[in-house]
């Protein structure tokens, strides 16, 4: 079975030798960008299936690579930052990255960070499941295309399968701590910002009555 293509961009030799020897002594077939046009580039000849990206590149930054994959093929993303600043990972989070890593990271945690974002996408890919309607929403998880009122609507990978998830158990309230645990795959409480950065671009995308919070508890979606 053919191994997953991850590229990885990263601007300091020493980081991005050290993330590659890994993933590929995990068995990941991996690609190497050093700046942000290169990125660009690469993605579009060998189409990976995850991308490990780094926020500061030259020529383009990190953020702005994301956005332009994101708005060619949806795929996973895992942002690597200098930066502790929350702001700067949920800005991250909304132009489309999945999940981040603030360097100094451990390389057991990336991979197992990669694994879980491939294994998500396996998952929904593996299990399809009837189209959901909710209202003028639509949820094809086996094509995993979203329309509302009959307009596509590009989300990404993580994005897709929050609402599927959300929308698979319409009305029914999550807490953060449970979407992290069944979506990202998290077993710990922790990140709960990235489920409000998620469910922000959501509602930025989708409109925001599809997704109702429930002050201290959780989030739910509802038929538009």
């Amino acid at each position: 079975m053919p191994s997953h293509r991850i590229l990885v961009v990263e601007d300091e030799p020493a980081i991005a030798d050290a993330v590659a020897e890994r993933l590929r002594a995990e068995g990941f077939d991996v690609e190497v960008a050093r700046d942000g046009p290169g990125a660009v580039d690469r993605f579009h000849r060998r189409p990976p299936d995850l991308v490990v990206l780094d926020v500061m590149l030259p020529g383009l930054d990190g953020l702005e690579v994301c956005r332009r994959i994101q708005a060619e093929r949806p795929v996973p993303v895992l942002m690597l930052t200098a930066r502790s600043d929350e702001t700067d990972q949920l800005v991250g989070l909304g132009v489309g990255a999945d999940d981040y890593l603030t360097k100094p990271f451990s390389m057991r945690v990336l991979v197992a960070r990669v694994r879980a974002l491939l294994r998500r996408v396996e998952r929904m890919r593996t299990e399809p499941r009837p189209v959901i309607r909710l209202g003028g929403l639509e949820v094809d998880r086996a094509a995993r295309r979203v329309r509302r009122d009959g307009t596509e609507v590009h989300l990404t990978p993580t994005e897709f399968e929050l609402l599927a998830f959300l929308a698979g158990s319409p009305g029914t309230v999550f807490s953060r701590a449970e979407l992290l645990e069944r979506v990202w795959g998290w077993a710990a409480g922790h990140g709960t910002r990235t489920v409000d950065s998620h469910v922000k671009a959501l509602r930025r995308k989708l409109g925001g009555e599809v997704i109702r919070t429930v002050h201290g508890v959780g989030y739910a979606v509802e038929a538009p």
